[in-house]
């Protein structure tokens, strides 16, 4: 007669069944690892409320989450063969004896390794900056040891290797700026001009939606060049990381529209063609 119970039992004492629940196990422990660390990096953003920190506290929650989950994984890897009757010291020893032969062309390996840790270490990037590497720009959405995933303005995904940063440009480092070319008519007077915009600087400031990202009045440098058909007043403005482009269209708006109130007049190219009468 069939036994239920001995079946059970034996399907239980089943080392494959017994790997099938090793890996439900390991799974469950990575998950609640990421959820603790999620939580722990919560707790430090409330405690401090400055934007930099939160991205560096970011930045070092995609770190933390890629060590823990790679280190649980090595080792349930090694426990799950264990359990399986597999004697883990000849796949150590070969793996050691195969790393170092692998190890002489892995130097791209090793070389994104080492620039990763200097990035991470000295806070070169950190997850939500505005970044320029290697002729790309975008947002950074992660930054680990081996890469860095940058989104773009048209919502283009571009990775990284860290062994090819060479020079970073960081547009959002503590703070922004907006610099403004603005084109006036050589007829205009420039000095009327610049006290304009002074003044159009300080409204905006204490008026527009944007104030609470504006760190600094607007500066003004003067005129900037002499253009075919303008001439340059060149100025800028702080704000915070990231609000810089934000903030200079907002102005740009708002020049518009006072340069068309008082019949300031934004010059734009011409061409100028003459009809011979002889023809």
């Amino acid at each position: 007669m069939f036994d239920i119970h001995s079946a059970i039992m034996g399907t239980i004492q089943s080392k494959w069944f017994q790997t099938i629940v090793n890996i439900i196990v390991f799974y469950t422990i990575i998950h609640i690892a990421n959820l603790l660390i999620d939580k722990f990096i919560q707790k430090l953003c409330k405690y401090n409320d400055n934007f930099e920190f939160k991205k560096q506290a970011m930045t070092l929650k995609s770190i933390i989450k890629s060590v823990a989950d790679t280190v649980i994984g090595i080792f349930a890897i090694m426990f799950i063969l264990n359990n399986l009757g597999i004697d883990i010291r000849p796949i150590l020893t070969a793996a050691g004896v195969l790393g170092v032969a692998v190890g002489f062309g892995a130097k791209r390996f090793f070389e994104d390794i080492i620039t990763g840790l200097s990035l991470l270490l000295e806070g070169q990037i950190r997850v939500g900056d505005y970044i320029e590497i290697a002729d790309r720009q975008g947002i950074v959405e992660k930054v680990d040891i081996k890469m860095v995933k940058l989104r773009d303005l048209q919502g283009r995904v571009h990775y990284i290797r860290n062994g090819m940063i060479d020079i970073v440009t960081n547009y959002t480092r503590e703070f922004s700026y907006y610099v403004f070319d603005i084109s006036v008519a050589y007829k205009e007077n420039i000095a009327e001009v610049i006290n304009i915009l002074k003044d159009l600087g300080e409204e905006f400031r204490e008026t527009s939606d944007l104030k609470e990202f504006i760190l600094a009045p607007l500066e003004i440098f003067g005129l900037d060049n002499f253009g075919d058909s303008a001439i340059i007043i060149k100025a800028r403005i702080k704000t915070t990381p990231v609000k810089q482009w934000e903030v200079g269209r907002a102005f740009n708006l708002r020049i518009k529209e006072k340069f068309d109130e008082l019949g300031i007049e934004i010059p734009f190219p011409q061409m100028v063609v003459h009809k011979d009468e002889k023809m």
